[in-house]
C-alpha cells in the first residue's frame, strides 16, 4: 500500500511535538514496508536536498526532493513556503515580510513605488493564500505519484489533502493532532475552524490522538462518531546525548516544563505552582524549555513572582540538547489547559523522570503511574511536585512502573492501526 502523506514539520524541519509524532509513524510505517512520499513545506536548505526539481516554468511549484538514509521506503518532498507549525495569521504577516525584504536586499532589489515589498508569485503574505498555495503545489506534486490514499495532518495541510484527494479520486484520512479550540480556546479563530471542519466532513475517516479530541471532534465540529477513530501516539527509546553547563548545582533538584510556552500550554500555573514549591523548600531550580508567544511574559511573570532566580529560560532545543534536560530532571510536569494528547510525558517517562499531568490532557486516558491534577489547581500541583522532590520512594515508584508502563507505547501499534484504518477504508470505497 502507498500513502501520499500531509505534513506541517518533519525532523530535521522541526518546531514541536507534530513533527515528533510525524517521524515516530512514518518510520513505523516504514518499518512494516509502507511506502510513503511525505510532503511538507519548507524553505529547504540545499544540503538536505539530493536533488531539486522544477515542476514547471513557474518557481511557486518548486520543490526539493529528499531522502534520509535511515529510512527505506519512505521518500520526502519539501515545498518552496514560509508555512510553519504553530503560527498565526499576524506572525505569519510579519515572517514573510521579513523573508521577502532579506530576498529582495539579496538580489539588490528594494520596495515598490508604493513603498511595500513586492511579494511575486514565490509567496502569499496572506497565511490563508499561502496554505491553499501549498495545496496547489500539493496537486501538481501527486500527479507525479502512485498511491492509494491520502493522509493530512492537522489543518494547514487539509486543503492540500482535499484536493490531491479531489484531483486523483482517492480517500482522505485527517489526523487531528490539535484543534482550534485547543490552540485559542474559547476565542477560536472563524476560518481555521471552518478549515478544520471541511477537512473532517470531506474525509473518509478522522484519526484523533486521544478519546478527548475525539470528543471535541464529534461535539464542536459535529462529524460522525462512526468516522472518528482513535489511535494513540507512541515514544521511541532515545540515545545518549550532551548538554552544554547550565549552572545547575549537584544537589538541586531540577523541575522541568518543555513544550511550547503557550496559553494552551499552562505556563502561568507552573511558575505560580513554582512559587509555592519554594516557600517549603530552597534547593529547587525551575527550567522551562520552549518558546511561544508567551515566553517574555512568563519571563516578567517568574521576576514579579520573586523567584527569577530559580527559573531557568533555555528556549526551544533540539534532538541532544532535550535528551540531556531529560536525564537531568527530577520531575516533569505538564499543566496544560487543553492537550490533545501530550507526547512530552512519554518522553519523559522514557528517560526515568516522574510526571505530573494535567487532567485535560490526552496522555492522562494512558497513563496510570502519573500524578494527575486540575491545570487551574496551582495548590495541589505544587502539594504533588513537593511530595515527589521530597520523598525519594514515591520518585522512584512512579519513575519505574512509568517507565515500564509506557514501554507499551510504541509507535509500531499506531502505524499498526492506521494501516488497519486504511484497509478498512479502501474496501468502503
Amino acid at each position: 500500500m502507498k500513502v501520499f502523506m500531509l505534513g506541517w514539520e518533519f525532523p530535521p524541519f522541526i518546531s514541536g511535538g507534530l513533527g515528533t509524532a510525524c517521524y515516530g509513524l512514518t518510520r513505523a510505517m516504514d518499518q512494516l514496508g509502507m511506502e510513503v512520499t511525505f510532503v511538507l513545506p519548507k524553505m529547504v536548505e540545499s544540503s538536505y536536498a539530493t536533488h531539486v526539481k522544477l515542476l514547471s516554468p513557474n518557481s511557486w511549484i518548486s520543490s526539493a526532493s529528499f531522502r534520509l538514509s535511515e529510512f527505506k521506503n519512505v521518500k520526502f518532498h519539501a515545498i518552496s513556503s514560509t508555512l510553519q507549525p504553530y503560527t498565526t495569521p499576524d506572525s505569519y504577516r510579519l515572517q514573510i515580510e521579513e523573508t521577502l525584504r532579506q530576498k529582495q536586499l539579496s538580489l539588490g532589489g528594494g520596495l515598490s513605488q508604493a513603498g511595500q515589498i513586492t511579494c511575486g508569485d514565490d509567496y502569499s503574505t496572506d497565511m490563508y493564500s499561502e496554505v491553499h498555495r501549498y495545496a496547489a503545489v500539493a496537486v501538481e506534486l501527486a500527479k507525479t505519484e502512485h498511491f492509494d490514499i491520502v493522509h493530512a495532518h492537522d489543518w494547514m495541510t487539509y486543503p492540500a489533502g482535499i484536493a490531491v484527494s479531489a484531483f486523483t479520486e482517492k480517500p482522505l484520512i485527517v489526523h487531528v493532532h490539535s484543534t482550534e479550540f485547543d490552540r485559542s480556546g474559547e476565542n477560536v479563530n472563524q476560518t481555521i475552524y471552518n478549515i478544520e471542519r471541511q477537512g473532517m466532513e470531506r474525509a473518509s475517516k478522522v484519526i484523533t490522538v486521544s478519546h478527548l479530541t475525539r470528543s471535541t471532534v464529534i461535539n464542536r465540529y459535529g462529524i460522525s462518531g462512526d468516522k472518528v477513530e482513535v489511535v494513540y501516539n507512541g515514544v521511541e527509546r532515545n540515545g545518549n546525548w550532551s548538554l552544554a553547563e547550565t549552572g545547575i548545582k549537584n544537589d538541586e533538584k531540577l523541575v522541568l516544563f518543555l513544550g511550547r510556552i503557550t496559553m494552551q500550554k499552562g505556563p502561568e500555573y507552573f511558575l505560580h505552582a513554582a512559587k509555592k514549591v519554594l516557600g517549603v523548600m530552597d534547593n529547587v531550580k525551575f527550567v522551562m524549555v520552549g518558546s511561544g508567544d508567551m515566553m517574555h511574559r512568563s519571563i516578567e511573570m517568574a521576576a514579579e513572582l520573586g523567584i527569577g532566580h530559580k527559573v531557568l529560560f533555555t528556549g526551544f532545543l533540539r534532538g541532544e540538547d532535550v535528551q540531556k534536560i531529560y536525564q537531568m530532571a527530577d520531575l516533569y510536569v505538564m499543566p496544560s489547559v487543553s492537550e490533545p494528547f501530550g507526547i512530552a510525558p512519554l518522553e519523559a517517562l522514557n528517560n526515568d523522570v516522574p510526571v505530573i499531568i494535567s487532567k485535560q490532557s490526552g496522555v492522562s486516558e494512558v497513563l496510570t503511574h502519573a500524578l494527575k491534577v486540575d491545570f487551574w489547581d496551582t495548590d495541589e500541583i505544587a502539594n504533588k511536585m513537593i511530595a515527589v522532590l521530597k520523598y525519594p520512594p514515591l520518585q522512584e515508584t512512579l519513575a519505574s512502573h512509568g517507565n515500564f508502563e509506557v514501554r507499551k507505547l510504541r509507535w509500531k501499534d499506531a502505524a499498526a492501526k492506521c494501516v488497519k484504518i486504511y484497509e478498512e477504508t479502501l474496501v468502503a470505497v
